[in-house]
């Protein structure tokens, strides 16, 4: 295979709502490249991208697929992305390596939620885009109103380079204002004829055409002087001027085509060709030691691992792009995070699951290696003596979380390995142990990501499971205060157990000052793992209890904080005077004065006025406005507290508290509410109390367990 160098590689991502064409548009560019020799269709499961099982059984795209074409001398790396919202971690990992990121656009449906979305992160990593509206042939087709939708939400960098004469059923035709040419499509589509522009078009292109003479002109001072002293600018100065418009986010051109039957596709990618820009024209990549990457083939090879592949008769799939140097088969590379050294016994290029070996690949290239034995996504693949590591990735975290548990017992291990594995390839799927819940919590993206963790566990590694509704991590804590004793005396034979311990008990705020009731000998502050405070004081005086005794005090309160009262909850946020007791000269020891001191902090606790603490999670829904009423209801109903509302492109964006006991399978409640046209984000904002009716419904609850 031809090895092309950096100015001659593109590498595009392709973005854009679930049904806009992705998957159809690569297939088609690959045959248009000479690629394939027979385009694949979604409906027939037969596409490059979308290989694997699960795919062909939704019938749509789960995983981010490289592919590449070469196209009049260059090479095109085309990244196809998921469009559902569920699948991000695919999408963030592609646009991190991609240079231009192509985004589509459905023409029946404009800007749409999943567009607002997948934007969010095009802004943050800053790439070039190019706009496409597809299916411009479908009869439900506005390619005008698109456009404005468009133009609306992402401003006056959108630049208008073509629009379909017949939009709509029996669309053949797209004046090119770039070239001033009519491009008029065969009725199966392919190499289209090259016409003039019709007397009945001519006005509207002159006048779209000057508009982009002038964006292109406006975005250099030398081709704006050319433009003032001619009036106009050539093709070749249009472009130059338009690829500098693109690397600095002033120029987001706008092509239209039909995917589906090849027209305009081909036209597309001359553009990338020629216009759009190569890795080493766009913003270098950073390092963690604050350097900037620049992509030469004369310096040491570096390479950034953005995609982990796991088959299961294959071994793990390390996806990966040259940032600097050239990275050759065979090449013995040290791994920045683990100091480890990998060699590279292989490299590919990937279209889909096909592995074509390549002897080399060069800064800008992407490509693939197998079986690396400690490196994973985000890890940086060094020469020795290049001392750099590359920022990572940073994933979305998860919006929805379910506790899992393999239904066979003698799964559960088998059911650990499995997950480390799915997290490899996915880092937006998390897996923890709750020593506070006792359950194993997977978060995820949404229910369609949970669904397809759980077809991966069944189907490819065998694990049978069920998920349950995570608990929710109350917190306890105190509203006044209280006194309380307790005597812990025990009689057996032989050697008795006798402790008395008399506390008192407050609530902890910030900057109190100490209690002056008692004598202090020692006071302990200590921050406790889950949150808050214990301040304990020792005001013990006259020798009523041996010293030694007080740090078994200590230990029985803790104990107590650790399954609280109330509900079994962690305490937090409580202070602990130890003022009075009794011991025993011989019957006394450390486990007495332990139960002792747990005990009186337990009858101390439920007499200082117990409070539930619940988490509150602050809520960000990004919806249409005309299904904001359905949406503002329904939070209301979960107990939330509407912050304020702001105003994003097409939608409206609302601002909430709400109880993450409210939000259980959230997710699948808005879907179900909007169609699938609203999205949220959550993160945890506070601890506050539970009302009184759920605190004591939970509290019964808890009861009724601890009878058991």
């Amino acid at each position: 295979m031809k090895v092309y160098d950096q100015k001659h590689i593109k590498n595009i991502v392709l973005l854009g709502s679930a049904k806009s064409g992705k998957t159809t548009l690569a297939e088609t560019m690959l045959f248009e490249a000479g690629l394939i020799n027979r385009r694949g269709t979604v409906e027939a499961k037969n596409t490059v991208s979308d290989y694997h099982e699960i795919e062909h059984e939704r019938g749509n795209s789960v995983f981010a697929t490289a592919m590449h074409t070469e196209w009049r001398d260059y090479k095109i790396n085309i990244i196809d992305t998921p469009g559902l919202d569920d699948f991000l971690g695919e999408i963030v990992s592609s646009l991190r390596v991609a240079d231009t990121s192509l985004m589509l656009i459905n023409a029946q449906h404009g800007v749409e939620v999943g567009t607002e979305l997948i934007w969010n992160y095009v802004e943050q990593f800053e790439k070039p885009v190019i706009f496409a509206l597809n299916q411009v042939d479908h009869p439900k087709a506005n390619f005008d109103q698109s456009l404005e939708s468009v133009k609306e939400r992402f401003g006056s960098a959108i630049t208008q380079m073509q629009y379909p004469v017949n939009a709509g059923e029996g669309f053949d035709s797209i004046i090119d204002l770039l070239k001033m040419v009519m491009y008029k499509f065969p009725a199966d589509g392919g190499k289209p004829e090259k016409l003039d522009i019709p007397d009945s078009e001519k006005e509207k292109a002159d006048r779209l055409h000057n508009e982009l003479v002038e964006k292109a002109a406006e975005n250099d001072e030398e081709l704006m002087e050319l433009y003032f002293e001619k009036g106009s600018l050539d093709e070749d100065e249009m472009r130059k001027g338009l690829k500098i418009g693109m690397i600095n986010h002033q120029v987001m051109p706008v092509f239209c085509l039909s995917a589906k039957n090849n027209m305009g596709s081909g036209r597309l990618m001359g553009f990338i060709d020629n216009v759009a820009p190569s890795a080493s024209e766009v913003k270098p990549v950073e390092t963690e030691e604050g350097e900037e990457l620049v992509f030469d083939t004369t310096k040491p090879p570096v390479a950034f691992v953005f995609k982990t592949h796991i088959e299961p008769n294959l071994g793990k799939l390390s996806f990966f792009k040259v940032l600097s140097g050239e990275v050759t088969a065979g090449a013995d590379l040290q791994n920045s995070t683990t100091d480890g050294t990998e060699r590279l016994n292989q490299l590919f290029i990937m279209d889909g699951k096909t592995r074509t070996s390549v002897d080399k690949l060069v800064a800008g290239d992407i490509g693939a290696t197998l079986k690396l034995k400690d490196t994973e996504t985000n890890h940086t693949l060094r020469a020795k003596e290049r001392n750099v590591t590359v920022k990572p990735i940073e994933f979305p975290d998860p919006r929805m979380y379910v506790a899992i548990r393999a239904l066979n017992k003698a799964d559960e291990e088998k059911l650990g390995e499995t997950l480390s594995k799915l997290n490899q390839e996915d880092p937006t799927l998390q897996i923890e142990y709750s020593r506070e819940l006792k359950q194993l919590i997977l978060g995820c993206q949404g229910e369609l990501h949970l669904a397809m963790t759980k077809w991966m566990l069944e189907n490819i590694y065998k694990v049978e499971v069920d998920f349950d509704s995570p608990r929710i991590s109350y917190r306890e804590t105190i509203q006044k205060d209280a006194l309380a004793s307790y005597r812990h005396k025990k009689q057996s034979g032989g050697a008795g157990q006798f402790g008395e311990v008399y506390m008192k008990v407050e609530p902890y705020v910030e900057g109190a000052p100490d209690p002056t009731e008692y004598s202090v000998r020692k006071k302990e502050e200590i921050e406790l793992e889950w949150g808050g405070k214990l301040v304990f004081y020792n005001c013990i005086v006259g020798g009523v209890i041996d010293q030694r005794y007080i740090p078994s005090i200590l230990k029985g309160v803790l104990e107590k904080m650790e399954e609280g009262p109330i509900t079994g909850s962690y305490v937090r946020d409580v202070r602990v005077s130890v003022y009075d007791g009794k011991m025993h000269p011989v019957d006394s020891n450390d486990i007495s004065f332990k139960i002792a001191g747990r005990m009186a902090f337990k009858d101390a606790f439920l007499q200082a006025s117990p409070k539930l603490l619940e988490p509150v999670n602050e809520l960000e829904v990004m919806v249409p406005e005309d299904l904001m009423g359905d949406v503002m209801t329904d939070l209301q109903t979960r107990r939330s507290v509407i912050l304020g509302m702001d105003t994003k492109g097409n939608y409206q964006v609302i601002k909430a508290k709400t109880p993450l006991a409210e939000l259980d399978r959230y997710t699948t409640t808005l879907r179900s509410l909007t169609q699938g046209k609203a999205n949220f984000t959550s993160k945890f904002a506070e601890y506050a109390p539970v009302p009184h009716d759920i605190q004591q419904g939970l509290a019964s609850e808890y009861d009724v367990v601890e009878e058991v």
